[in-house]
C-alpha cells in the first residue's frame, strides 16, 4: 500500500492538540520527534512532556484527502496562525537508517547510477551520484524518484539551469548537475532537506553549482528545467508558482502523483504545457512536458 505523511511544526503547547486533530482526520499513526535535538529528562510520573520545538508526523493512505486534514488544522484557534506543514510520500522504508543494509546502487537509464555513499561504486565510468539522504526524502528507491531520475537521464541538460521544487535529499538536482546542468536551485520548506541537499552536493563535488532556499527566501529567477516530486494536491494548487519558475520552452517533470490523480494534474497544466504521455510505475505516475512560448 502507498502512504503519505504530513509533518507539522509544533511546540510543547500545541503538539498534543495537533496529534488529536490528525487522529480525528483519519491518521493511521502519529509520531512526535524532536525538531531541535533538545534533551528531556525523566518526567514526573503520570505526565507527558513535549520538546519546545516538536515535529508531529501523521501517517495517511496515499489517496487520503489531505486538503481536508489541513482545513481541519486551520480551524483550530491555537494552531491556525502558526501552522507550518509539509506533505510528502514515504520512502519504501521509512525507519531511520533501517534501509542501509538493503540500499544498493541503482541504475537509471543508460548512464546514471545512484550509489549509497557507504557502498562501492559498481561502474566508475558512469555518472555516479553518491547519496546519504539522512532524514530527507529521496533515495531513488521510491517509484516517484525513479520516474524523475529516468526523465532527467533522457534530457540534454548541458549548461542548463534546473530547479528542484521540493528538493528533499537533493538527489534530483545533484543528478542533473552530474548529467551536465550548470546550475541547480533547490527549494524546500524543510530546513533539514536543504541541509541534506548541501551535504550531498558537497559529497559529490558539485556544491559550487548548487543553491538552496526556503520559499520565502528564494530570489526571482526562471529555469530551463523544473522537476517537482511532491504530491498531486500541491502540484495542482501551486501550479502558478511552479510554472512561474520555468522559462518559455522550458521542460518540466512532476511526480508524487498516484495513477488515479494523474489526469487531474495534467488537466491543470495542459493550458500552459505541451504534455508528454503520462508515465506509470506501479501505483505512481509522472506528468511531464514543455512550456508554451506564450
Amino acid at each position: 500500500m502507498a502512504w503519505i505523511q504530513i509533518r507539522i511544526n509544533a511546540n510543547a503547547a500545541t503538539a498534543d492538540a495537533v496529534s488529536d486533530l490528525l487522529m480525528e482526520a483519519g491518521s493511521a499513526s502519529v509520531t512526535f520527534i524532536d525538531a531541535k535535538d533538545t534533551p528531556i529528562y525523566e518526567p514526573k510520573i503520570g505526565t507527558v512532556e513535549f520538546w519546545a520545538d516538536t515535529t508531529v508526523i501523521g501517517l495517511f493512505e496515499a489517496n487520503h484527502d489531505m486538503n481536508a486534514v489541513i482545513e481541519l488544522l486551520k480551524r483550530h484557534d491555537e494552531i491556525r496562525d502558526s501552522l507550518v506543514y509539509k506533505v510528502e510520500q514515504l520512502e519504501d522504508k521509512d525507519w531511520e537508517r533501517e534501509w542501509m543494509d538493503n540500499f544498493h546502487p541503482i541504475q537509471f537509464g543508460e548512464k546514471l547510477w545512484i550509489c549509497p555513499s557507504w557502498r562501492d561504486i559498481p561502474d566508475p565510468d558512469a555518472v555516479n551520484v553518491l547519496l546519504d539522504p539522512g532524514l530527507a526524502f529521496g533515495t531513488g528507491t521510491h517509484a516517484t524518484t525513479a520516474l524523475c531520475l529516468k526523465w532527467l537521464e533522457s534530457q540534454d541538460l548541458t549548461g542548463k539551469t534546473v530547479v528542484d521544487f521540493g528538493c528533499g535529499s537533493g538527489i534530483l538536482g545533484i543528478a542533473a548537475i552530474k548529467l551536465g546542468a550548470e546550475r541547480m536551485i533547490g527549494i524546500d520548506i524543510d530546513p533539514q532537506a536543504l541541509e541534506a541537499s548541501l551535504d550531498n552536493a558537497q559529497r559529490n563535488g558539485v556544491a559550487d553549482k548548487l543553491e538552496v532556499y526556503l520559499p520565502e527566501n528564494q530570489p526571482e529567477f526562471t529555469a530551463d528545467i523544473v522537476v517537482a516530486n511532491i504530491l498531486a494536491a500541491p502540484l495542482r494548487e501551486l501550479h502558478g508558482v511552479i510554472l512561474g519558475l520555468l522559462k518559455p520552452d522550458g521542460k518540466i517533470a512532476m511526480s508524487g502523483i498516484l495513477e488515479e490523480q494523474a489526469q487531474s494534474v495534467a488537466d491543470v497544466y495542459a493550458p500552459f504545457i505541451a504534455l508528454d504521455e503520462i508515465a506509470v510505475e506501479g501505483e505512481w505516475t509522472r506528468v511531464s512536458g514543455q512550456k508554451h512560448t506564450s
